[in-house]
């Protein structure tokens, strides 16, 4: 495979040589100066969000899916930018491997993409952490302002799933290597720094949203980063961070990738820089919300739009048969055999999500995701109970077939894209309380019956509202496996409540974490995880993506 030069690429998106920064001959970062130039195209560029149904371990190919998307409409000679999240260490070395996409539709240099890539994800971790050492250090000496040690809120970040991490105790070995306290450690993607260099507008409100977080608590009060002179050095840190990423697909589509939170235990989408880039430099803009449209997608509606002013033009549900028999109540190890019937049944989680966009005021277009084991019988089912709740339908074959295989949904998608969006039409008002709102979007996304708030939960609500955070967003932290808290109840449940253990003020973000279930900052790895597969053979990686 030979890529094209970088520059290349962003010769094709109007991006000029002064405002790119090449690492090598494929890879680059654009300066956020390429934003304030002339836009070259009339108009402005369409938004088009990609989600899924509830997916199976797999996943259900929404990477691929985005990428094929966008190099269908090139084909068509459309002018498009896919702009997507970076991979994280964590599954690329545990469940699901790398995040680049697969077959003929991937993002290339994949295995430098799915790594280190240009150094985003170490430099959130080193920002994250010295700001951890920071406020250790300050309780060491008895700095002011004071911080309780039993009441610091910020934890320490990995970009590695390990289970062993989440609770342990610092400090220890005499009085010269700290206060001894109980800490633990999140996933970088969980890290709050990661959200606010996502969600942030610039370097200056990234550094307004540093000065703001929250870290603990002394003398009865709230103690912030900005008290403790270090904001400076964390965007020092995060300098080329800040900076989206310009690659490119197997055929040279161009692809902004940058920021890579989870969106089972974060918000789920790429920097709101990286997409305001592609929709500058595109008439296209493909982005994605991460796992189903409970998760990903509710949050970049309801925070990243609500916060950055974006407006999709439309919604692309990503589904597929093998999802779709799971659903219908299929074992995992059974679902590459033909049974239009269990697909039948399991339309239901497919019906709840088209239902989802369509309570955003939002179109919908379904976009089945087509294997080779996949029957016509079974896709009829699938494009008849779609048509009947008013979502358009395609079948995309881009993984075998790059962006020839993905016209059809090309096509869907120009002729049902709205040519002028609406604000988007939130899930709750940001006055409205903060159980109002858990409850708005658990009735309303996952189809509970309601929430219990554990004692804890109610603890934290107290504390957001003292510190005058009732108006943030909600972001919930639940399994992706199921539309209730439950990772076992497939297809769509009903009779269900949410439980709520505990919700965190993320100041800085600028929302609410609430975690629902067992749900956990810092996943674990797998028996037999992904990092068993992978090896450098002459000279060459190999066993990643």
């Amino acid at each position: 495979m030979t890529l094209r030069p970088i520059t290349d690429i962003a010769a094709e998106l109007g991006i000029s040589d002064e405002h790119l920064l090449p690492y090598g001959r494929v890879k680059a970062k654009i300066e956020l100066a390429a934003l304030q130039t002339a836009r070259r195209r009339p108009g402005q560029g369409k938004l088009i969000l990609v989600s899924a149904i509830t997916p199976t371990p797999a996943g259900e190919g929404k990477t691929t899916t985005s990428i094929g998307l966008a190099q269908g409409l090139r084909r068509l000679g459309q002018s498009a930018c896919v702009a997507l999240r970076e991979p994280s260490l964590g599954p690329c070395f545990g469940v699901k491997g790398g995040g680049t996409g697969g077959g003929k539709s991937a993002l290339e240099p994949s295995t430098d993409i799915n790594l280190h890539f240009n150094g985003d994800f170490h430099a959130i971790t080193a920002a994250n952490n010295l700001l951890a050492a920071v406020i250790d250090n300050h309780i060491h000496h008895g700095n002011s302002p004071q911080i309780d040690p039993r009441r610091v809120v910020w934890r320490r970040v990995l970009d590695v799933n390990d289970r062993s991490l989440r609770d342990c105790v610092i400090g220890l070995g005499g009085q010269a290597n700290g206060h001894p306290r109980q800490a633990g450690f999140d996933i970088t993607a969980a890290s709050e720094i990661m959200a606010m260099l996502c969600l942030a507008s610039g370097p200056e409100d990234l550094r307004a949203r540093l000065d703001r977080t929250l870290v603990g608590f002394g003398d009865k009060k709230a103690v912030r980063a900005g008290e403790l002179n270090v904001t400076g050095a964390l965007m020092a840190l995060l300098k080329d961070a800040m900076l989206p990423n310009l690659v490119q697909t197997v055929d040279g589509t161009p692809a902004i990738v940058h920021g890579g939170p989870f969106a089972n235990i974060a918000h789920g989408c790429n920097s709101v820089l990286a997409t305001k880039m592609a929709l500058h430099h595109a008439d296209w803009a493909i982005t994605e919300g991460g796992f189903g449209f409970d998760l990903g997608a509710e949050k970049f509606l309801d925070i990243k739009c609500v916060q950055a002013g974006l407006r999709p033009s439309l919604v692309v549900l990503v589904a597929t048969i093998r999802a779709l028999k799971m659903h219908g109540g299929v074992a995992l190890n059974e679902l590459g055999k033909a049974d239009a019937q269990a697909v039948a049944r399991g339309m239901c989680n497919l019906e709840k999500h088209i239902d989802s966009v369509q309570q955003f005021g939002l179109r919908a277009v379904v976009a089945l995701n087509r294997f080779h084991l996949d029957t016509d019988e079974e896709i009829a089912v699938v494009a008849e109970r779609c048509r009947a709740m008013g979502a358009s339908f395609a079948e995309s074959r881009h993984f075998a077939e790059g962006g020839a295989g993905a016209e059809d949904l090309a096509r869907a998608v120009m002729e049902l894209a709205d040519p002028d969006p609406g604000p988007v039409r939130p899930m709750y008002a940001l006055t409205d309380s903060v159980p109002d709102k858990i409850n708005a979007v658990a009735r309303r996304i996952y189809g509970a019956d309601g929430v219990d708030f554990t004692r804890e939960a109610e603890k934290g609500i107290e504390r957001a509202l003292r510190l005058g955070c009732g108006e943030l967003p909600i972001c919930m932290a639940k399994t992706q496996n199921s539309l209730s808290d439950d990772p076992t109840l497939r297809g769509r449940p009903s009779g269900f409540r949410i439980t709520v253990r505990d919700v965190v003020v993320n100041s800085g973000a600028g929302f609410l974490v609430v975690l629902t279930g067992e749900m956990m900052r810092m996943p674990g790895l797998p028996k037999v995880p992904q990092g068993e597969r992978v090896d450098l053979v002459d000279g060459q990686i190999v066993g990643v993506g």
